[in-house]
């Protein structure tokens, strides 16, 4: 007689897979550990266990460390990554690298320098990591499947998976005196990551801890803008001001309080980071992409 084969589904990929391994097959996540889901419902990430290894095609990616994680990648025949140039650790010199174009552009900055787009082709070995703490996010995506993330959490994704950018329309414009200044709370384009052809694997790097929730169909939620990683293309957005009440004072005559939040509305998933930046400056607002308010 045949003992029966038991699956299983990924409470973090939401991928089914066979759950006799240590850690998801497909994500990496850990398989023997209880959910941690809060009152409100959110569910920790779990962070991916040291030395977890992720198949993709004939190829594999090794995550080694926790802190600031690193994605070994063994890369098999002609199998492709891409990535950012500042993310690179180091390669085999057998490794062949190149740069990327990609269409409509891939015009980013961070800390003032220009972010160059490089593919890395086997045979052999490339290593990838970010520059502070946080979890590494492995994100396997079907064939057709998309997702949207926020700009500079991306790490890398296999050469079947492609890139799209849109502009984010999350903004809103202050004065101060004579002056205006224009804020992207989200940041001013997102990125748009798709499996075309076959499915693929999305490595994204979340600061701090990740939490992750599903959406019901028109089910509204407020989270502080920048802590936003990544959502479903299901999931819609816009932004939400609220204005405390004040008892008034020197500061109430010359700033406007408001708290910015970004108004996501289901169905779908969503995650976040717990390590967000700080709140813009409170001058007061002068326009904005479609918003909606609330005064307390």
């Amino acid at each position: 007689m045949t003992a029966p084969t038991h699956h299983y589904t990924c409470r973090y990929c939401r991928h089914s897979s066979d759950p006799t391994g240590v850690s998801c097959p497909r994500c990496g996540a850990p398989v023997d550990v209880t959910a941690a889901v809060t009152r409100s419902g959110w569910q920790r990430q779990e962070p991916i266990t040291d030395m977890a290894r992720i198949q993709f095609g004939q190829s594999y990616l090794q995550v080694e460390g926790t802190q600031v994680p690193v994605a070994d990648f063994t890369l098999a025949g002609d199998e492709s990554i891409y990535f950012s140039h500042h993310s690179l650790l180091w390669t085999d010199p057998q490794a062949r690298l190149a740069s990327m174009g990609l269409s409509g552009g891939w015009k980013r900055v961070m800390s003032g320098l220009p972010l160059f787009m490089i593919t890395g082709r086997g045979p052999g070995h490339i290593a990838l990591s970010d520059n502070h703490a946080g979890d590494l996010v492995c994100l396997p995506l079907e064939h057709g499947q998309s997702i949207w993330t926020r700009e500079h959490r991306f790490l890398a994704a296999t050469g079947n998976v492609t890139y799209d950018w849109q502009n984010t329309g999350i903004w809103f414009r202050t004065r101060n005196g004579d002056e205006t200044e224009t804020h992207y709370p989200i940041g001013m384009f997102g990125d748009v990551f798709t499996a075309r052809d076959a499915p693929g694997l999305l490595l994204l790097h979340s600061p701090g801890n990740t939490f992750v929730r599903d959406l019901a169909p028109n089910q509204p939620l407020l989270i502080q803008p920048s802590a936003l990683l990544y959502r479903d293309r299901s999931v819609q957005m816009h932004l939400h001001l609220e204005y405390p009440r004040s008892n008034g004072g020197f500061f109430t005559r010359s700033y406007s309080y408001r708290n910015v939040w970004l108004r996501l509305i289901g169905p779908g998933r969503v995650a976040v980071s717990s390590v967000t930046e700080p709140p813009e400056a409170s001058n007061p607002i002068v326009r904005s992409s479609p918003v909606t308010s609330w005064r307390w």
